[in-house]
């Protein structure tokens, strides 16, 4: 980014062609009583529009961590300032009900597979009964449709009774095995569902991090913290602290040009330390008390030298012009209709001139409309200065630093 630094150069004399100025003759015959002007020479720059505010740095993720299940504190494996990465072990709670829950829930299972045997051999049992009787019944039908006086007819009726019953029969088994099955399954939910809830005794960071606060001892004893009524006692404090939030508050005059993507240049004061970022993400909402907005900035913080708390100074840039013409802000007159500037024509003569502002640094301003490159205007108090006076420049430079 191209930067302006003005710094003064003293040019004192009855002609002034060396001044550097593009397009201006020389200067001769000035008598020696004209005054002495302050000037300085249009350029043209690079310009950004930045808006600084004091921010902080927050965990990009922090959290409580709580006990699924309550129990009493086993062992702790971690403590204050312990790296951890996802998944590492840090604490393990005893329940000593919920190991005599898993044993009852797997001799429900086992009785529940017997049980199932049992109904698959009753089935079996039924199956073989039906087809002797239907075996029977349907013999007795074709005898009877060959010699129809052979077999009484009452003998005919309880074959055909026994066939009936057992075909009931095989179909109540059947059902008998069903909910035998289902049962089993019963079994084998609350099975899994004892042993997950065992498995919750093993509590694990979620994420990698930081332990920044322990709460709890060997033997303490541990509430579950899964309702938001209880005061259930934490484990530790994660915090991931390997990537940072700067959480900067924008005041409601900048909001609508603050975006996603835009440059931030932070500055972190304790460590002298400049670093330079984009806009992660906004609110897009004000807060009511302080008419501000929510912006975040995502810092990477490998090192952990950043410690979440810090503040720091984070420069928002808002609009940015390139190859701008340049002048000082002291340069121009608000007090007409319009803004206004003196410059020094080739022969030395100020003259008034109009001037279209563009955008506004503080200390610089964009002229759009009004001047030139290589314009020679004044700078400072004009209270004694009127158009047409000839004067003794004495010369501002812009010295440009790439």
């Amino acid at each position: 980014m191209t930067r302006v630094i003005w710094t003064s150069v003293v040019f004192v004399g009855l002609t002034w062609a060396g001044a550097g100025c593009s397009g201006q003759g020389a200067v001769s015959d000035t008598p020696s009583t004209s005054p002495v002007v302050a000037v300085e020479k249009v350029v043209r720059a690079d310009m950004e529009q930045r808006l600084s505010l004091a921010a902080a740095f927050r965990p990009f993720q922090e959290i409580e961590v709580h006990a699924k299940v309550a129990g009493y504190l086993k062992s702790i494996s971690v403590d204050v300032g312990d790296r951890v990465s996802a998944g590492h072990l840090l604490a393990v709670l005893e329940i000593p009900e919920l190991e005599d829950e898993m044993r009852q829930d797997e001799a429900s299972v086992k009785r529940a597979n017997q049980q199932i045997q049992q109904a698959q051999a009753e089935r079996e049992r039924a199956e073989y009964a039906h087809e002797v009787a239907h075996l029977a019944a349907t013999r007795l039908s074709s005898i009877l449709k060959s010699s129809p006086n052979l077999v009484a007819q009452q003998e005919i009726d309880e074959a055909s009774a026994r066939d009936r019953i057992s075909e009931a029969q095989v179909a109540t088994a059947t059902a008998a095995l069903a909910a035998a099955r289902e049962q089993t399954e019963i079994a084998r939910a609350s099975q899994r569902k004892t042993r997950t809830l065992h498995a919750y005794s093993q509590i694990t960071a979620p994420f990698a991090g930081v332990i920044t606060h322990r709460y709890a001892d060997v033997g303490a004893m541990i509430q579950a913290g899964t309702s938001s009524q209880t005061q259930a006692m934490p484990i530790v404090r994660l915090s991931q602290n390997s990537r940072l939030r700067l959480v900067i508050s924008v005041p409601e005059s900048a909001v609508s040009r603050v975006r996603p993507g835009i440059p931030v240049d932070v500055k972190v004061q304790s460590l002298q330390q400049t670093i330079v970022g984009t806009v992660a993400r906004v609110a897009d909402r004000l807060d009511a008390d302080t008419r501000t907005m929510r912006v975040e900035v995502d810092v990477p913080n490998p090192t952990l030298e950043l410690v979440p708390g810090m503040y720091a100074s984070a420069s928002i840039v808002l609009a940015s012009v390139r190859n701008a013409l340049v002048v000082s802000v002291q340069a121009v007159d608000h007090n007409g209709s319009a803004p206004s500037v003196l410059i020094v024509s080739r022969e030395g003569r100020l003259e008034a001139r109009n001037v279209t502002l563009g955008l506004d640094a503080g200390d610089r301003v964009e002229v759009s409309a009004g001047l030139s490159e290589g314009d020679l205007v004044v700078v400072g108090s004009r209270s004694q200065l009127k158009a047409g006076v000839i004067v003794v420049p004495k010369i501002q430079t812009a010295t440009v630093d790439r």
